[in-house]
């Protein structure tokens, strides 16, 4: 299978080669967030579509792969739609100057491009495995439909009270995000522990443990890299408010809301 797992790396190199050329015409780097979720979902369909054979796994893989992507590139095209290059990547584009057009396409987008190949790991074992589905998938499934629905729930709640020009200023601290700083990103997180279950259920440890590096790394991404971490560097400086948020609020398993204050 290793010809086909090249095939999705070739996939995700592809599309993340002509994201790299439309940033240069659009001088925005941040187009590759929006490439994200279909170069690993682009990457299982592919596996999908060269497999032989497609089992009633496979395909329950693909369609929740494909309604993860969906709904996160059009959230995060919509929400980006006219703003500009995101605040992170100005940072990154002027830590690397000169040059940083053609830097980008090493520092952003071929590392993008890898890291898409790994998380789209599950995709594989899973997909090719023909063992009838089991309790194992079941909650597999379960837990990427909860995450799928606690993520899209957060993003609404999140792009109402932006909405609200009453809001301006303000710290959102209600609903999904009174519980958790990122209900976004601990769903996004349960999606793919999600697909690694169902993968094992289908492959069992000998064959799919070593895609445990899907979830690990996504989560590890959404906590110390581009999510949790680089978010709030600075938000307490620039909104002292957050500070009190951070101290009563979990930054990503929900909780129950702590009493304590900011110091």
């Amino acid at each position: 299978m290793s010809g086909i797992a090249l095939a999705g790396l070739a996939w995700t190199a592809l599309v993340v080669l002509l994201t790299w050329l439309a940033s240069l015409a659009r001088h925005d780097v941040s187009l590759v967030d929006r490439v994200w979720p279909v170069c690993i979902v682009g990457a299982g369909l592919v596996y999908f579509a060269l497999l032989p054979g497609h089992t009633p796994r496979g395909l329950c893989m693909a369609v929740l792969g494909t309604a993860w992507a969906v709904r996160l590139c059009l959230y995060i095209t919509w929400r980006n739609w006219g703003h500009g290059e995101d605040r992170r990547y100005q940072a990154i584009r002027a830590r690397n100057q000169p040059g940083f057009a053609f830097k980008s396409l090493y520092l952003v987008f071929a590392l993008q491009a890898v890291l898409a190949w790994f998380v789209s790991a599950p995709f594989l074992p899973g997909m090719a495995a023909a063992r009838p589905i089991g309790w194992i998938d079941i909650a597999g499934i379960a837990l990427a439909l909860f995450g799928l629905f606690f993520e899209a729930i957060g993003d609404a709640q999140m792009a109402r009270f932006k909405a609200n020009a009453a809001n301006e200023g303000k710290v959102m601290d209600r609903g999904l995000w009174r519980y958790t700083r990122h209900p976004n990103y601990f769903g996004e997180a349960c999606v793919w522990w999600g697909l690694w279950l169902i993968a094992i259920g289908g492959a069992g440890l000998s064959g799919a443990a070593w895609t445990v590096v899907s979830p690990l790394l996504m989560t590890w991404l959404l906590l110390r890299v581009s999510g949790v971490r680089m978010l709030e560097a600075d938000i307490g400086e620039r909104r002292p408010a957050y500070r009190a948020y951070i101290a009563r609020t979990n930054a990503f398993v929900p909780g129950p809301v702590r009493n304590s204050k900011a110091p």
